[in-house]
């Protein structure tokens, strides 16, 4: 089957080796999103919502890129550094995903990259 790999300006780039997201068939999967401000190429400082803003962002702007969007997910992967953060989350969240929801796990992780304090991942029909 022929992929598709999808990069934008408008997510951070990749960190190592990856893609930002691979289309396979009509579905796109996206790697981990860092609260990375692409602007700034890095994490700014801020609270939980702000920095689960930037990751539902970056989320969709590699949606977009790969002419979908938010609205697409079947389903998205949360990864938190301390589930105590998962109710704030969850009220950003519910901002970029609409009933039906798509799928869904979050779970807390011993650590993330750059100490990051969520990261999400997603896969879209595009």
């Amino acid at each position: 089957m022929d992929k598709k790999y999808v990069s934008t300006d408008n997510a951070p780039a990749a960190i190592g080796p990856y893609s930002q997201g691979v289309v396979s068939g009509n579905l796109l999967f996206t790697s981990g999103q860092l609260p990375i401000d692409p602007a700034m190429g890095k994490i700014p400082d801020g609270t939980i919502e702000d920095h689960a803003h930037i990751v539902f962002k970056n989320l969709g702007a590699i949606a977009q890129g790969a002419g979908t969007s938010l609205d697409n997910a079947v389903k998205i992967t949360v990864f938190l550094a301390d589930m105590a953060d998962f109710q704030a989350v969850n009220k950003v969240y519910a901002q970029y995903f609409k009933e039906p929801f798509p799928a869904r796990s979050a779970f807390q992780v011993a650590a993330l990259p750059l100490g990051a304090a969520i990261e999400a991942e997603g896969i879209f029909q595009i």
